[in-house]
């Protein structure tokens, strides 16, 4: 017990001797924040120990020069007069407020050799950070306005929509900023024609293609890429999509039969246990033993298996609808399989092993019809349509 509370007390003091020196090493490094972060952790619980006075001094070190770094950085930017800066300068604002409010919690913490409290200076930034969300609001909501009326690249247009989409979580419901986040994700996205060709002397089903071109199935979640199985008059295309079916095989109807004899001893009841003179075996007791009555059986087993599949192939190829290009190919194809196993038997079934058992009492069913077949090879159809859709990036 002496040596297990001498190892807990080993490594606690090993952990605070670690956390000690990556908050120094983090201080030292200009990593403030980071130093910040581990003290705080450290003295949110029996922030009055001894052990812990390590951490305050270093809190109040770090907290200081972090907040002169940002404040130093703030007067630079403002002086510099860029309205490109409105986004740094607020968020160096909101950054000050946070690391001060994560502090305040745990005020005071008193150092016990200096006989004071730890000093941190608390400021009120509400109204810089206010007037700065202001400034900067006006710089995006202008500039967004700007680059729609001038972008001609799809790029362009998902820059200023996530320049919207920042300027409508800093200030909800600017002006008519949703309205312009809609214009933007609009222009910039690509718009994809998908239809499908039938090479093959086989008929497809309708609900079959109707499956393949239903992509609400097929849980996209690509904000730039939308594809339409049936194309908008209002919506102008930028790339077609075409799958194309070239062969579709489908096999025989076939019947494998097979025969197979089995053997087995099994248990039949129970006799009395006798010696090599015909005496009864009895046990301590003055009872006649009692041992299993083992019988060979025999059984004739016929097993049937029905057969049928079917292999389509194709391939999806992409094409860039201004420039009449082909920008890629994938090769597509799946196979169904329809395999039904019944079986009959001729003796004692008590010879047969279970996987054998299972098919007895089976009946022959009917087999699929072709069109049948080809449905059902289309669910691995869809899942190479959806891995090429889901890993294919437009350039």
């Amino acid at each position: 017990m002496k040596k297990l509370l001498l190892l807990l007390i080993v490594s606690a003091t090993l952990a605070s001797c670690s956390s000690v020196k990556q908050t120094e090493k983090a201080l030292n490094t200009g990593n403030y924040d980071q130093a910040i972060g581990i003290a705080l952790n450290k003295l949110r619980t029996n922030k009055e120990k001894k052990g812990k006075q390590p951490y305050i001094l270093m809190l109040e070190e770090a907290y200081a020069k972090v907040v002169d770094r940002d404040k130093n950085a703030v007067v630079y930017l403002e002086k510099e007069g860029n309205p490109a800066n409105l986004e740094r300068m607020y968020n160096t604002y909101v950054a000050l407020k946070n690391r001060q409010e994560r502090i305040k919690p745990l005020l005071p913490l008193y150092l016990v050799e200096q006989g004071r409290n730890a000093n941190f200076a608390m400021d009120n930034y509400d109204q810089k950070i206010i007037a700065t969300k202001d400034k900067l609001s006006k710089y995006l909501y202008d500039n967004a306005k700007g680059l729609l009326s001038s972008a001609n690249k799809k790029s362009d247009y998902r820059a200023v929509y996530e320049n919207l989409i920042y300027l409508n979580k800093i200030t909800p419901g600017y002006k008519n900023t949703t309205d312009l986040i809609e214009e933007a994700h609009f222009k910039g996205t690509d718009f994809v024609r998908v239809n499908m060709k039938n090479k093959t002397n086989v008929i497809i089903p309708k609900r079959l293609e109707g499956d393949l071109l239903n992509f609400g199935t097929y849980g996209l979640d690509d904000l730039w890429t939308v594809y339409h199985s049936q194309p908008q008059k209002t919506i102008k295309y930028d790339y077609a999509m075409e799958v194309t079916l070239r062969e579709i095989n489908i096999s025989p109807e076939k019947i494998r039969e097979r025969q197979l004899e089995r053997e087995k001893l099994v248990k039949d009841g129970w006799k009395y246990l006798v010696d090599d003179e015909g005496e009864f075996v009895k046990d301590d007791e003055g009872n006649k033993i009692k041992v299993d009555k083992m019988t060979k059986v025999r059984c004739e087993y016929y097993e049937f298996t029905q057969f049928k599949a079917t292999n389509v192939v194709g391939n999806v190829q992409y094409k860039n609808l201004r420039t009449k290009q082909l920008l890629d190919a994938f090769p597509i194809a799946s196979e169904y399989v329809f395999e039904h196993i019944y079986a009959k038997f001729n003796g004692d079934k008590r010879a047969l092993e279970d996987d054998l058992v299972r098919y007895l009492g089976l009946q022959a069913v009917q087999f699929p019809t072709n069109e049948q077949m080809v449905y059902d090879s289309g669910e691995g159809l869809k899942n190479k349509l959806k891995n090429i859709i889901t890993s294919y990036r437009f350039q």
